[in-house]
């Protein structure tokens, strides 16, 4: 059930006290949740405001992105053993299989491989989604995502301004980052949304592209793989879901809440599964665990799924008689009453092009201009190019200065009268080559530069 408060400003707290008992004394069983709904307009500027009963409230962060965004067919099994020991050893091919209906709704075996050269961690996933939602949740969203690792860390919740600001957060984002390029997915029947069929497909996740300079102010390129971005972003093979509490979640809850998303986001009432099926193929345990401890595990996953309100409580989820097949069967839980929605914030460090242009000198007014009446691909091309010009070649590079300059180009690029320079396509030409000339013969030489890279902005943070 659901009050609607009209968003009229009291004058007073007296007032504001008085409008909160009224409304209380309107139930039976009263609950204060709404005279504190009440409370919190006095000063706000809000619309009509809506208070739900016997609903679990969602953590509100005013900073980062909220909602992740998931793959259908992806989250019906798991990428990775659940077991870093196995999933990180080099050179992992992990081979899965999930049901699917076909159109004529019958039940088929789809077989999955994934190639990880560096190996995959199941935490991996986080930045995996949660980079897919950065990407999305742009007001243009393109295949590629210009964005500094402060900015993304800062967005997925990683880190803040106040506490989490150490090296760990950036060096698990590097290394997740350089284990997600190499991997490579196959599926000789994944749902195709564009064409509407099951076809045979191989793809990988992403790859990127990064200044060598660990000093450097100027953003990273992450691109999609063209199939999997056309996939992911078909709105009939997408799905939302709350980030933060899927960051909250162990990695086996993690990737059963992912597939609890898509199901009951059709408005089922409960799922069913067989114990095995679930705990190996979907949640990434081993299969040579005997089915006493793999059932165990599963009580512990759903348990944690309880304590969320993903789904209900019951007093025996899992049945059957021994020696024979146990089944799972869990009900759709309160989590599921509110709509995971994106919603484009207002605030300006909300956006990936706000750090470069900060770096470069603009002042906030310039920046929200700029965000706003220019196109994102075009200001963050010449961001990266006066960026660059600042750190090789120095103020005496600039006529008058670096923001003026990068104003010029933007305007003058807008209209189509000017173009990168040559020296832009040298110096990309020149950062390719001292990469490949500092790559060691071992098989992580891209994590290495990242990790550098990485190191020298956590360093520079901790002396700040």
């Amino acid at each position: 059930m659901q009050i609607a408060i009209p968003g009229k400003c009291p004058k007073s707290l007296l007032e504001c006290l008085h409008g909160g008992i009224k409304v209380v004394k309107k139930f039976r069983e009263p609950d204060f949740s709404c005279a504190t709904g009440f409370l919190r307009l006095t000063w706000g500027r809000f619309s009509p405001l809506k208070v739900s009963m016997g609903i679990p409230k969602r953590q509100n962060h005013k900073n980062g992105v909220k909602i992740g965004l998931g793959e259908l067919s992806l989250v019906e099994h798991a990428l990775c053993p659940l077991d870093s020991r196995r999933s990180l050893s080099e050179n992992l091919v992990h081979s899965n299989a999930y049901f699917y209906t076909d159109h004529n709704r019958h039940q088929r075996n789809a077989q999955v491989r994934v190639n990880a050269p560096l190996g995959l961690s199941a935490s991996d996933e986080f930045y995996l989604w949660g980079l897919l939602a950065l990407t999305c949740c742009q007001q243009k969203p393109t295949a590629e995502l210009f964005a500094t690792p402060h900015y993304c860390l800062r967005q997925l919740g990683c880190i803040n301004q106040h506490g989490k600001r150490g090296g760990r957060q950036y060096r698990k984002f590097a290394e997740s980052l350089e284990r997600l390029s190499l991997v490579s997915y196959s599926n000789d029947a994944f749902y195709d949304p564009v064409r509407g069929e099951h076809r045979k497909v191989g793809f990988g996740f992403l790859s990127y592209s990064l200044p060598v300079n660990k000093r450097s102010s100027r953003a990273w390129k992450i691109a999609w793989d063209p199939i999997f971005f056309e996939f992911c972003m078909s709105g009939s093979q997408q799905f939302r879901f709350d980030l933060e509490v899927y960051r909250s979640l162990d990695c086996a809850s993690r990737r059963l809440f992912l597939l609890l998303q898509k199901m009951f986001s059709k408005r089922l009432e409960e799922a069913r599964f067989e114990l095995r099926h679930l705990a190996v193929h979907v949640l990434g345990f081993s299969e040579s665990l005997p089915t006493k401890t793999l059932m165990k595990k599963c009580k512990k996953t759903l348990a944690r799924l309880v304590d969320s309100g993903i789904i209900k409580p019951s007093p025996q989820f899992i049945t059957g008689k021994r020696g024979g097949n146990y089944r799972v069967r869990v009900e759709r839980g309160a989590y599921f009453a509110t709509r995971a929605e994106f919603r484009l914030s207002k605030d300006l460090t909300s956006s990936p092009l706000y750090e470069p242009l900060a770096a470069i000198g603009l002042e906030e007014l310039a920046i929200r201009r700029f965000v706003r009446d220019f196109d994102p691909v075009l200001v963050q091309e010449w961001a990266d190019i006066t960026l660059a010009a600042m750190e090789r070649k120095g103020k005496k590079f600039f006529r008058r200065s670096p923001q003026a300059y990068f104003v010029d180009n933007v305007q003058q690029a807008a209209q189509g009268n000017r173009t990168p320079p040559d020296w832009w396509q040298e110096l990309r030409h020149s950062e390719n080559r001292e990469k490949r000339m500092g790559q060691p013969a071992s098989p992580t030489p891209v994590g290495e530069i990242i990790t550098q890279v990485l190191g020298g902005i956590s360093g520079d943070e901790a002396k700040t």
